[in-house]
């Protein structure tokens, strides 16, 4: 280059032009102006009496990773929450973070029809931590403006619930099999700080605000899995907005489902249990120590 020739500005990558006329069309169609920053990172939406900014940071990137038929749906979204007079903004994790929690959800929970429109991870295969704000799930466009990855505020969300949450417990007799059952918001995130013998728990989960647990001490953990699967189909059954009816093991952080499958057989119900291996092989040597 000579040195007199002057500096060309570095062209826009297309996607964000044509991002920035969608926007520009949205907001024009919602009544109000519409201007840019010059880094392209927010939006100032003006009306008759005041004006809101609009952090595009994470919008961008969900939009780079979605076709652009998806891109009216996510525009439209985010403009609308821009505007809808909730207490925060959710792209300013520094005034937020204290708001963030988690709520478990069935994966297949018609509440959230698609998954790729929330922050959560599984907790085991049927399970999902969704992370929320104001009682609603985090889209990705807001976690994406954030300056620590969804992972991480998945972690932040059950810090809070386990400093801010009261819990309340009482024990119950199942036929003869004794369980703690736990109550709080997000019962769940209290599994973390349980104590429990080295093999483990079964938990129960039938609604997300209530969890029962019992300590795995001996071969009589076949019994409590049987009366467990029973009560966990009974309190599912009885109330709406039932989570699981199954039975979990809790063993080094992780949460995995018994396949217990409740069976009617002449006039009465038999349960048959197909556990996974690791389980298996545990209640194997339960039933050894046992002889």
């Amino acid at each position: 280059m000579r040195p007199d020739q002057p500096v060309q500005p570095a062209s826009r990558p297309v996607e964000d032009v044509d991002l920035d006329s969608l926007l520009a069309l949205v907001v024009e169609t919602m009544g109000y102006s519409c201007a840019f920053e010059d880094d392209g990172a927010t939006l100032i939406m003006g009306g008759e009496e005041t004006s809101r900014t609009v952090n595009l940071v994470g919008l961008r990137r969900e939009a780079a990773r979605r076709s652009r038929e998806d891109w009216p749906m996510l525009v439209s979204e985010h403009l609308s929450h821009a505007v809808s007079g909730e207490p925060f903004d959710a792209c300013n994790l520094g005034r937020i973070k204290p708001l963030l929690r988690t709520r478990l959800h069935a994966a297949d929970d018609p509440a959230i029809p698609d998954p790729s429109r929330i922050i959560g991870r599984h907790l085991s295969a049927d399970l999902i931590e969704v992370l929320t704000i104001g009682g609603r799930p985090v889209r990705p466009e807001e976690a994406f403006c954030w300056p620590i990855p969804p992972a991480e505020a998945l972690d932040v969300a059950l810090d809070n619930a386990l400093a801010d949450e009261r819990i309340t417990a009482e024990y119950l007799q199942l036929g003869g099999v004794s369980v703690r059952m736990i109550s709080a918001p997000t019962a769940v995130a209290h599994l973390r700080r349980l104590p429990g013998p080295p093999d483990g728990l079964l938990v129960v989960l039938p609604h997300p605000g209530a969890m029962a647990v019992h300590p795995i001490e001996g071969i009589g953990v076949v019994r409590a899995l049987e009366r467990m699967r029973v009560y966990a189909q009974r309190e599912f059954d009885d109330r709406d907005g039932g989570l699981s009816p199954h039975v979990y093991w809790w063993h080094r952080d992780r949460l995995t489902r018994i396949q217990a499958d409740l069976v009617p057989q002449d006039g009465q119900v038999r349960l048959v249990v197909t556990p996974p291996a690791d389980f298996a092989r545990l209640l194997a040597r339960l039933a050894g120590d046992a002889n």
